[in-house]
Order: structure tokens, then sequence, then C-alpha cells
């Protein structure tokens, strides 16, 4: 068995247990002996059955078979295990009683696929438990909330979605408003309908309340979206808008930007060096990961100026970890699944529709039908290259093809997003060779040396999000597909994007 084993943010370990496991206890022994853990431990695992959210591990039966990432939470000396087994990931406690606390729980945090409703204060639960027992019994509903009683649960409900994320969507408040009245009746709405309509309404005054609290407390991702006086502009908002889950993030505790700034000229420093040290490139990444974002968002630079001032950001390895960082989801693991399962039923949907998709697609297909040698490869990256054409989008500068003779301003000219395929200078050769692959944005080569043309997709797509930029208008609709179907960052699909969506999963 193969675990990734999550001891901290910044210690992520991967462990092969060559063992049978019997019981949880078997497990905990191994991993206190094979990570030098001193003190007591809970082990949570991501449940694929509930979107991978993290589950306590009851019984050794419940991990997966091959695959497993499991959550270390370490306690201290003084703590109580029965609080650590039956907290509620939205408590008050585990929320917000310090902001080191629920930094570091929207570090890991996607939102679930059930809202947990928070517990309440204690007068609250006993006025709530009896209205139920009135409802169970009457039918009876809480027609007039007193306005202590609702504004305390409002509070709570807040703090529990802030955990997740600070701007939800409409949708997400629904999801909160329909668990609330699923787990206490006696809220629902009078009259028709499923009795939720009036809480989506105060969560979304109360969202915007309690933003504006935290604005004027400092948190940094509130805070840049605050108007200034007078200022005329109306300024693009910068919020999460593609399942970012760490979209703007503040600094870790016992940290400033002052002294951040000096962990980042080290980081720059240790980039020049031949023999780079990766461990400790990878510890400053990922303490310097709010600062990166206070720059990245909120100054919007250039992509040179983010390439001589974070060089390490281009690094393949740290492109697949900032993008961990930003959405809690693994970049490749997440893509190559997806491209696996995908490609064969593209490549059918392609052929099917050939002839609406023009010439493109037919010389498309036609090299797939005589491909000899690497088969499978070649099919995925054609998926890849079709899927534009499909999208009934003009491709344009994205896709393009040089000689590795010609000059580097030549090749680049005109990619303001792209991917580069440079093939060897052989007129003797029908069917040069690859040379491999490379990434430009802004007209400027930012990753070399990429091997396929399937690992550049992935880390262009993580670039978008690592950079926050913006999808090319020309191909808004493939970048879409390649977030929602492939990467399952959000579910909410444009009607073109859905009818690709519903299309493959026919075949």
């Amino acid at each position: 068995m193969r675990l990734r084993v999550i001891l901290a943010p910044d210690n992520i370990r991967k462990l092969d247990i060559l063992e049978i496991l019997t019981s949880e206890e078997q497990l905990k022994k191994i991993l206190k002996e094979k990570l030098d853990i001193k003190n007591d431990f809970l082990v949570q695992f991501e449940d694929p059955e509930f979107g991978n959210e993290p589950c306590n591990l009851t019984s050794i039966t419940e991990l997966p078979s091959d695959k497993v990432v499991l959550h270390i939470i370490q306690k201290s000396a003084d703590s109580d295990v029965s609080s650590l087994d039956t907290a509620s990931v939205s408590s008050e406690s585990s929320c917000l009683s310090s902001p080191a606390m629920a930094n570091k729980q929207r570090e890991s945090l996607q939102w679930p696929s059930v809202f947990v409703i928070p517990q309440f204060s204690y007068d609250v639960e006993l006025r709530l438990e009896k209205a139920n027992k009135d409802f169970t019994d009457n039918g009876k509903l809480l027609l007039m909330i007193p306005r202590d009683m609702k504004i305390d649960i409002l509070d709570e409900l807040a703090q529990a979605i802030f955990t997740f994320k600070a701007y939800p969507t409409a949708e997400e408040l629904e999801d909160v408003a329909i668990a609330l009245v699923k787990k206490h009746p006696c809220l629902r709405d009078p009259g028709p309908g499923k009795g939720h309509r009036s809480w989506i309404m105060s969560l979304r005054y109360k969202m915007g309340n309690y933003r504006q609290k935290l604005s004027s407390a400092g948190c940094s991702e509130v805070l840049v979206n605050r108007k200034r006086q007078n200022n005329t502009d109306c300024r693009r908002i910068k919020k999460a808008k593609r399942c970012e889950v760490n979209f703007l993030p503040d600094n870790p505790s016992g940290h400033s930007d002052t002294s951040l700034e000096n962990e980042k000229d080290a980081l720059k420093e240790e980039m020049k060096k031949k023999n780079k040290k990766m461990d400790l490139i990878q510890m400053k990444m990922e303490l310097t990961f709010s600062l990166r974002r206070k720059e990245i968002v909120m100054e919007q630079p250039l992509v040179a100026d983010i390439l001589l001032q974070w060089p390490a950001l281009f690094l393949p390895e740290q492109i697949s970890a900032e993008f961990f960082r930003i959405t809690q989801t693994n970049l490749m693991s997440r893509f190559f699944t997806a491209l696996d399962e995908y490609a064969p039923k593209m490549i059918k949907l392609y052929r099917a529709r050939a002839g609406a998709c023009g010439a493109a697609m037919k010389k498309l297909l036609e090299e797939v039908d005589d491909q000899l040698t690497g088969v499978l490869a070649f099919r995925k990256a054609a998926a890849l290259r079709g899927l534009p054409l499909i999208m009934k989008e003009e491709p344009g500068h994205f896709l393009k093809t040089c000689l590795d003779t010609e000059p580097e301003e030549n090749c680049v000219t005109g990619m303001r997003m792209g991917i580069l395929t440079v093939v060897e200078d052989d007129a003797a050769t029908i069917l040069p060779n690859t040379r491999g692959h490379a990434i430009v944005l802004e007209e400027q080569i930012v990753v070399d040396d990429v091997s396929d043309l399937p690992t550049a997709f992935a880390l262009l797509f993580g670039l978008i999000y690592n950079l926050n930029m913006d999808y090319p208008n020309q191909l808004k609709y493939t970048f879409e597909a390649l977030q929602k179907v492939f990467m399952c960052l959000d579910t909410d699909c444009s009607a073109r994007v859905q009818s690709f969506k519903n299309k493959i999963l026919k075949y």
C-alpha cells in the first residue's frame, strides 16, 4: 500500500507499507515508527465516496485498497481525545478561534458535498430542540424567530462558511440553507416550496456584513476588494472564481511581509545555484505562499516580472505544488486520470462529428489512423489537440510547431498563451522527430523541455491558476472543459461544455 501522509502543510511524506494491515493500531504503530511521531495522534483519510473529504479512520477496512492520502492530527499533552473525534469542521472552536488556525484549516478544506451545520450557543440549541419537537408533534413552525436567536444562527453559519471560502456562490448558500432547515425543520419558511428561500437571502446579507468586519480587521482575502475613497474607477473584484480554496491567504503566524521578503530573497539566491536544494526551495515556497499571492493577485504583474521575482514558481514540480496550495487538488494525478478515461471517448466523438468540425478535425483523425508506434500516447495528445475544434473555437497561435533551428523570437511572436512543439530541422525526414514542448505566456517561453503534449497542457493549466490569469477569449470553452470536466473544479458548466460532457459520457 502506498501512502501520502500529510503531517503539516509544509511536511508531506510518501510511504510504502509492505505489511498486510489488520487494524488501525497496527497502522498507527507503523506511522509512529517510520515518521518519528512523538505525540499521540488522530488519523484521517480522504474518502473517495465523499469527494475525498477527510474522515476519521475507525476501521482499517475503510481505507482504499492501493493509494491512500492520510492526514495526521497530532494531539498535545492536554488535548481532549473525545473533542477531537467529535468536533465539527465548522464549529466555532475549529473555525476562527485564531486567525492562524482559520487560515490553516482553509488550506485543507474544500466545499463539502453535504454541509455540516455547526453547534449554536447553548440557549439557542435549547430553543431549537423544543421548537423541533413542536414541529414533529404538531407541525408547528417557528414563525417569529427572536432577533438574538437569528443573529446567533447567522453568525455561526457565516463563520462556518468562511472556513471554506469567503465568497460562496448562490448554489453553495442554498446548500447551507437546505442543510439548516433539514437539521432544524422548525425554521422552514411557511407556505409552498422547500422552505429555505428566506435563509438564502439572510445568508447573502450576513456574508456581506461578515466580510466587511473581516476587512476592517485586516483579512487579506476581503481587504483587497475594499472600495477606495475618491476613486471613481470600478475595480475588478479580486476573488476566487474558479474554485480556488486559498485565493489570498494571510501571512503565516509569526511572519510579516518584511520577514517573508527576506525569505523570498533567499529563495531567489538558491535558484541561481547550479546544484539547487529542492527541499529548501519547497520549504521556502510554502512559507512565502501568502506574499506571492498578494503580489500576483493585487498587483497583477506581467509574466516576465513574476519570472524574475519568483523563478522557482516555474519549475514543473512547483507548478503542481502551487496549484495544490491554491485548489487542494493534485494537478497531474487528476488531469491524467481524466485523460486516460476520456481520451478514447473523445476520439469517438471526434469521428462522429468530423464533418461538422471541418478539415482540421479530419486531418487530425487521419494522423491518428496513420500512427503505427506509440498509439495510445498519440491518441491522448490528439484528444487534447481536437478539444478546441469540437468546442468550435479557433486555436490560432495556441498550438504552434517550429523547427529547432528557428530563432526563439520568431517562434513565440503572437503567442499570448500557448504550447510550442519543437521538431528537428531534418529535410530528409517525412515525419520529423519532436524534440520537446515549451509553454509560452505573453510571448515568452516560461517552461521548456516538456516531454509530451498532455504534460504541457497540465502545466499550462496549473500556471493559469498560479498566475491568476484569465482564460483566452478565443479558447474560453476549451479551458472551461479542462477545469470542469477534466479537473472537476466546479460543476456549473456553460451550455456548450455541458453538451460536450454529456456526449463523451455516452460513449
